[in-house]
């Protein structure tokens, strides 16, 4: 007898459809599975028997094919247990193969027959709904579907409840109430509303550090504002202790609330590489903060079946690369694509795989191996050689794909009870909300002709939108083109200072791009004729 029951694969960060087709037939006792399955998927047929029979159903004693097709698409993990389980109960007339219509499986089984969770259910969810399908699922799983809008779900504790439900009438299978990621939300916590009504998540919260934490460092929480402001890149070169990474860790307090879209792709990427718990989600910006020895494929991903790596899982929110000279630099060029594109494309011989990654980079280093180098106070007692090994790790491109170079000087001890508390992160995120809302009517109005909706921040936004809408006056277009003759700006530098006077004319609520703003751009722009970004200074016009 045959069965099929519907499943799906996730590739990337999207869920194909997959059909597990299970025959019994006469012969001797036998499993074999078929369609390019994974050591994961393989092993299955042991869970899937010892499940079946500790739910009080048996497994025929004859020749049992599972099919996973499309049978060149490589499977791995392990939520084929469900429907492989059904399917044979399907098959061996123990339950009606026509209850499995309509339904899209997936999750992971134990001995005992109790579901358990799997990655990528909001993928399958999203499939599940544009197919019309009543999505299958372990009740673990169940906060992470009910995100997407539309979603029908059935969320069994064990195969045996699940089957019990499968046979009886249909009213087991009639849409359960679905919600919103801001009604799944709003359930639990208030959630604030912005000035178009739409529902934004909570950024902040009151344990999470402060920027007002940081005093005497007003050039560099001004950088930060303006990359906040922007989606800008930032490298922040000082002494030990200077306050670098409190800096940066202080960073997603200011950044904008995600919207729900965003929330959505934010969750796709950790859902797939399951970082998602049981409980309701509660997207925020993603920081992430990767030790020094990662390797290329851990930083932007990668294996067999590629992973998001950490740049995608820091979408629409930072990776901040602390002690950046450590980085080895062949794992630093991988970024050197997803920087410029705002996305990942993994090839493997069977498959091509894309994943986002638009994120903003703050990376922080001592300008010497020693820290020293050009400390008023200190000397530098490293030699040629590692001064150049430590130049060295940052590369001419790389560099010129950040758009703030920031000296974080020393304060002196006798002046860090003396100075007044900085300016709260409350304060800062108001006039950073502010500047975003500009650039998304701007970009929004400028780029209506496009279906799908751009990157509406300065630092991500096509340069030919940029250009159509930078409106310089003639002295901050002439202080701009004399600066990238003097400095030696390439062209990607030149339209790099372009974005970040534009985002400081956003702060300022502006339209026109003044001379103040391009000065104030060019400050953060390292010198082309120096010869490392590590040691470099500030350029002033």
């Amino acid at each position: 007898m045959l069965a099929a029951a519907t499943s799906a694969a996730v590739l990337g960060i999207e869920a194909v459809d997959i059909t597990v087709e299970v025959h019994v037939a006469n012969g001797l006792p036998q499993w074999t599975l078929v369609g390019l399955a994974a050591t994961a998927v393989k092993e299955s047929r042991d869970r899937v028997s010892a499940a079946i029979v500790n739910s009080g159903f048996a497994v025929p004693p004859r020749r049992i094919t599972v099919s996973l097709s499309p049978g060149d698409l490589p499977k791995a993990g392990t939520a084929f247990d469900l429907p492989i389980a059904l399917g044979v109960l399907a098959a061996s007339g123990q339950l009606d193969p026509e209850r499995l219509r309509g339904l899209r499986v997936v999750g992971e089984l134990g001995l005992d027959g109790c579901l358990r969770p799997v990655r990528g259910v909001l993928a399958v969810a999203r499939r599940a709904v544009a197919c019309g399908d009543i999505l299958v699922i372990p009740p673990q799983n169940a906060a992470e579907a009910a995100c997407v809008r539309g979603v029908r779900a059935l969320t069994p504790h064990t195969l045996a409840e699940l089957v019990q439900q499968l046979r009886e009438t249909n009213h087991a299978l009639q849409p359960q109430s679905s919600q919103t990621l801001s009604e799944l939300l709003a359930a639990n916590a208030c959630v604030p509303r912005d000035r178009h009504g739409a529902a934004t998540i909570p950024h902040t919260h009151p344990d999470e550090p402060d920027m007002s934490d940081v005093v005497g460092q007003d050039l560099a929480l001004r950088a930060l504002e303006i990359a906040a402001a922007g989606g800008h890149n930032v490298l922040l070169v000082g002494p030990p202790g200077a306050g670098k990474t409190m800096l940066a860790r202080r960073l997603p307090g200011i950044l904008p609330p995600l919207h729900d879209d965003e929330a959505l792709e934010v969750l796709a990427v950790h859902s797939v590489a399951g970082l998602l718990g049981a409980g309701p989600a509660r997207p925020q910006r993603p920081f992430r903060a990767p030790h020094h020895s990662v390797s290329a494929a851990g930083l932007v991903g990668g294996g067999s079946v590629p992973r998001p790596g950490e740049v995608s899982l820091a979408h629409l929110g930072v990776l901040f690369l602390d002690e950046l000279s450590l980085f080895p630099r062949h794992v630093l060029e991988t970024l050197r694509q997803p920087l410029e594109d705002g996305h990942v494309t993994l090839a493997r011989a069977a498959m091509s795989l894309r994943f986002p990654a638009r994120f903003m980079l703050v990376a922080a280093t001592n300008p010497c191996p020693c820290g020293y180098a050009g400390d008023p106070e200190r000397t530098c007692t490293c030699a040629t050689a590692e001064l150049d090994r430590h130049r060295a790790r940052l590369s001419g491109p790389l560099a010129d794909r950040i758009d703030l170079h920031v000296q974080v000087r020393r304060v002196p001890p006798a002046s860090l009870d003396a100075l007044a508390p900085g300016t709260r992160s409350s304060e800062l995120a108001e006039r950073i909300v502010a500047a975003r809302e500009q650039q998304r009517v701007r970009y929004t109005r400028t780029n209506r002709e496009s279906a799908a909706m751009p990157p509406n921040t300065n630092a991500c936004v096509a340069s030919r939108l940029l250009l159509a809408t930078a409106l310089l006056d003639r002295g901050a277009r002439s202080m701009l083109v004399t600066a990238a003759e003097r400095f030696r700006l390439s062209a990607r530098g030149y339209h790099r200072v372009l974005r970040v006077a534009r985002t400081i004319a956003d702060l300022d609520q502006v339209e026109s791009v003044a001379g103040d703003h391009v000065a104030e751009a060019l400050r953060y722009r390292p010198a082309a004729s120096e010869s490392s970004p590590t040691t470099r200074k500030a350029a002033v016009p």
